[in-house]
Parts: structure tokens; C-alpha cells; sequence
């Protein structure tokens, strides 16, 4: 049996398996309707804007629509980060058509998950919180936008592996479905036992070997940073560095596409198509062993050189923090200090 006909088979497994989700042991043939309608009346619109002049404006766009998932009865609401990342204002909306204006509560950047809280209330049942842990491969799951039942997918968990974006994100056991839901910014994803086990992120290409699919964030991501994003607004723990580059895997090369104006990077002389060799002298040949050896080097702020191709470049990194909240007036503050002070080295 091939990949492909074995994911359609553990997709017509989900199928049953979304049927039985909702229904529940001894329930009669009225009640799945009432069960799954109740569960979704959890996930709500998402709509958030950005100010034209923000960072991530020019490639996040400034009007962003998504999903998330009331998970408290106060309207606390789990989302996925860039949706919100610079936000000046959001609203959330119901199924019902209910709309409250949103406060940004925190993001954490590491994982990619925001929160936000509905400003009104917003007289649904939150959504209980299970774990990724139980979602091995072939497991089958259910897929939820916001619009309700029209916008549920049954899916197959393809693949659990670490996920490398250029943007200097690594997410270690990501969760990877398959087939592909339209609308996977901040939708839900429900496990065999109904229960929110992640939270959208990407539709990908290659869920598994030339299979598309979704990337999810495990919701057991939230859990250890989710006091401190709700009183401080960001996890307490020092943030990581910085560099203020995109960097993709190309034939065995890490080559840099995008450099963030007046990033460290930028500072340091890095352009687009230089090719990183090393970090302080230690080769890096994949993306993901390229985070891990900065990672490794200390938290933001620390300098540390950059090989490219026979050219040094130091470069003090700085942390994300100035650049990953922005609060409405009627918010509380939340991290409004300014730009880190950069004190960049050269090397030729």
C-alpha cells in the first residue's frame, strides 16, 4: 500500500472516528449534532490589526484573519503568535455572529502561541485542554476553523518531528496532518478524545515524504509559559538571541534570503545570498544544527561571529521582545521598553 493510500484509508478511519468523537458512549442519534455543535462554539474568528509601520507589516500583511480557542470562562482565547505579533487591536467572533473587541494577553515566541481575552463576554463553553503526547502516527484527529461545523476536517497525524522555519524558529515533535485544512491559522485540533491536543500553524508540502499538510503546535507548549504570559505578557525566562535573518537550506548550503533592516545582522554586514559556514567557529551545515549552536552561545545579547565564506562578520544579538507585542490604549502595558542598545563588531 502506498503513503498516499494508506493516509486516505486512516483518513476514512477519522471520518468514523469524528462521528464517534462527538457522540459519546450510549448517545442516540440526535446527539452527535448537538455534541459536535456545542465543542466548536469554543473556536471563534480571530481578526487582529497591524500598523503599517510594524516589522512584520511588509510579509504578515496588516489585517489578520485566523482561528482561536476559548480555553477559560473568561474569555481567554489561544491562538497561533503571528496573528497577533504587533497587533495595535483585535476582535474575536462567534459562531453566533457575537463580536468583542480582544486585548493582546502574551506571546511566546519559542513555541509560536499567543493568547488573547475578549474584552465582552462571550457565552460559550471553553474548549478543555488535553495532550499531543497520545498523537502518535496514523492517530486519527479532527481539524476545526471557525464558521462551525461547516469548517470541521477529519485528518490522520502523518508525521511527529521537529519543524525548522527560516525565520528562526525550531519546534521540536511538531504535530503534522494530513489531508490539508483550507483555514489553519489557529484552528483546533481535537485528539481521538475531544479534547484541544494543538493549535494551527502552517500548511506545508511535505506533512510526510510529497504529502501536503498542516503543521500544529502541541498545546502542551502552552502550559509552562501560560502564567507568565498572562502577568507579564512573555515567558520569564531569558529571551533567546536574535539575529535578524532568514536563512534556507539550499543544495547543502545555508544561504541568506531576507535581512531584517537595522537587525544585528544588518548591522554586522550581512546581505542577501551570503552563505553562513560557521558560528564562532563551529560549522553549520542545517538549519535546525544552526539555531541550536546560537541557542547555545547565551541569551540575547550575546556576540557571536558569523563565517561567510571566508568573511567574519560579529554581530551582538538582541532579544524580540520590543518587536513581538504592541498593545490597544485600553490594554495594560506589555513590554513597551525600548530597542535594545546594539553594539555591533566588525571583522574582515
Amino acid at each position: 500500500m502506498s503513503g498516499r493510500e494508506n493516509v486516505v484509508l486512516c483518513a476514512s478511519r477519522a471520518v468514523v472516528a469524528t462521528v464517534l468523537l462527538f457522540s459519546g458512549p450510549g448517545a442516540v442519534a440526535a446527539e452527535p449534532q448537538g455534541e459536535l455543535a456545542h465543542l466548536l462554539e469554543a473556536v471563534v474568528q480571530v481578526h487582529a490589526e497591524i500598523p503599517t509601520d510594524a516589522r512584520t507589516a511588509a510579509y504578515l500583511g496588516t489585517q489578520r484573519d485566523g482561528a482561536g480557542v476559548v480555553i477559560d470562562d473568561a474569555g481567554l482565547v489561544v491562538t497561533i503568535g503571528y496573528l497577533i505579533t504587533e497587533a495595535m487591536g483585535a476582535e474575536v467572533t462567534t459562531e453566533s455572529g457575537r463580536v468583542s473587541r480582544a486585548d493582546v494577553v502574551g506571546f511566546d515566541i519559542a513555541s509560536g502561541l499567543g493568547l488573547l481575552r475578549a474584552a465582552e463576554p462571550l457565552a460559550v463553553k471553553p474548549m478543555p485542554i488535553g495532550t499531543a503526547t497520545v498523537l502518535a502516527e496514523k492517530t486519527p484527529v479532527v481539524v476545526a476553523g471557525s464558521g462551525g461545523r461547516e469548517a470541521v476536517l477529519p485528518a490522520v497525524v502523518v508525521s511527529r518531528r521537529d519543524f525548522v522555519g527560516y525565520w528562526e524558529y525550531l519546534l521540536e515533535d511538531a504535530i503534522f496532518t494530513a489531508p490539508p485544512h483550507p483555514a489553519w491559522s489557529g484552528a483546533a485540533l481535537l485528539g481521538p478524545d475531544g479534547k484541544l491536543a494543538g493549535i494551527g500553524s502552517l500548511v506545508v508540502s511535505d506533512a510526510k515524504a510529497y504529502l501536503p499538510g498542516n503543521m500544529f503546535v502541541p498545546i502542551d507548549r502552552l502550559q509552562p509559559v501560560m502564567g507568565d504570559l498572562l502577568v507579564l505578557g512573555r515567558p520569564s525566562a531569558p529571551p533567546r538571541p536574535w539575529l535578524g535573518v532568514n536563512l534556507r537550506e539550499l543544495d547543502g548550503k545555508l544561504v541568506v534570503g531576507r535581512v531584517a533592516s537595522d537587525g544585528p545582522s544588518d548591522k554586522a554586514g550581512v546581505r542577501h545570498g551570503d552563505q553562513v559556514t560557521a558560528i564562532d567557529g563551529a560549522r553549520v551545515h542545517e538549519l535546525a544544527d544552526f539555531y541550536r549552536t546560537l541557542w547555545r552561545r547565551g541569551d540575547a545579547g550575546v556576540t557571536v561571529r558569523l563565517s561567510l565564506l571566508g568573511k567574519v562578520r560579529s554581530a551582538r544579538s538582541r532579544s524580540r521582545r520590543s518587536t513581538g507585542i504592541a498593545t490597544s490604549s485600553s490594554t495594560r502595558p506589555i513590554d513597551r521598553t525600548p530597542q535594545d542598545v546594539l553594539h555591533v563588531d566588525r571583522s574582515l
